[in-house]
């Protein structure tokens, strides 16, 4: 059964600062949504609330007919399981070997004692395997994950995301520290992902290039609120300067060229 991800009028406070500001949204299943925004915009809160990392202050989050902001206990686990989160830093144990990183997505379906004891069933083995494979990192799979590129962590951690099995895959900056040759390795990943099985996939963005080249849909968010929600066609110049603003624009562009030459420079 398929289910959309919906929020209805949800808000997250800090202080007297609203970080996401009465957003209603519905994610249809197997979409690639991007979303993009100035820093500050409310992009990652935004996936926190879906994860339930952090609880709304007000509105409710539904995926289907399941309440999730209601969600507690073993029942919040299996939706942490079922949305999955990919982080910007990787999120990986550096002195592990690549392919244990990877089972340590199926903890969530261990006891206590076996999670401590880190077992994991021949089952669980093969399917960290095909999940490496799915990703090009086979030959790394023994190899202590500390010692790989930004780029090689980063699709560690999607194939971690992978093995949970989810609904859902939520991508928070997962491209922002690589150069663009990685990056594409890692965005190449999650669309194949997406296609291949289905799996709804919102990514948060920092280069509207790569939004407009994967997307099916960009939500752009402004203050906390949403700003745009349409295609790639229809983030024409004129609303990505209404986005960013003239003053924010210009530092996005310069950020984008700062990281190109970098990227371009032997280390």
């Amino acid at each position: 059964m398929t289910s959309a991800l919906t929020l209805t009028n949800v808000s997250r406070q800090f202080g007297e600062t609203y970080a996401v500001d009465n957003v209603s949204l519905s994610i249809e299943p197997g979409q690639f949504v991007g979303v993009i925004g100035r820093s500050g915009a409310g992009k990652s809160t935004m996936l926190r609330l879906l994860n339930r990392l952090i609880d709304p202050t007000s509105g409710s989050i539904s995926f289907g007919e399941t309440e999730v902001t209601a969600l507690k206990g073993k029942a919040l686990r299996q939706w942490r399981r079922d949305c999955a989160m990919i982080f910007q830093q990787f999120n990986l144990v550096d002195r592990l070997d690549v392919l244990t990183n990877v089972l340590i997505g199926r903890l969530a379906e261990h006891s206590f004692l076996s999670s401590m004891a880190m077992q994991f069933t021949d089952e669980e083995r093969a399917m960290a395997i095909r999940a490496l494979d799915r990703l090009d990192l086979v030959p790394q799979a023994l190899q202590r994950a500390g010692t790989l590129s930004g780029g090689q962590q980063q699709r560690v951690a999607i194939a971690k995301a992978l093995v949970q099995q989810p609904r859902i895959m939520l991508a928070d900056e997962p491209i922002a520290s690589l150069d663009p040759a990685n990056a594409t390795l890692v965005m190449d990943g999650l669309k194949t992902i997406n296609r291949e099985d289905g799996i709804t996939v919102l990514v948060n963005l920092h280069t509207l290039d790569t939004a407009r080249a994967y997307c099916d849909r960009i939500i752009a968010m402004r203050q906390g609120r949403v700003f745009f929600d349409g295609t790639a066609a229809q983030l024409t110049d004129d609303v990505v300067r209404d986005i960013y603003g003239i003053e924010g624009l210009r530092d996005f562009n310069a950020a984008v060229t700062s990281t190109a030459v970098r990227s371009a420079v032997p280390a």
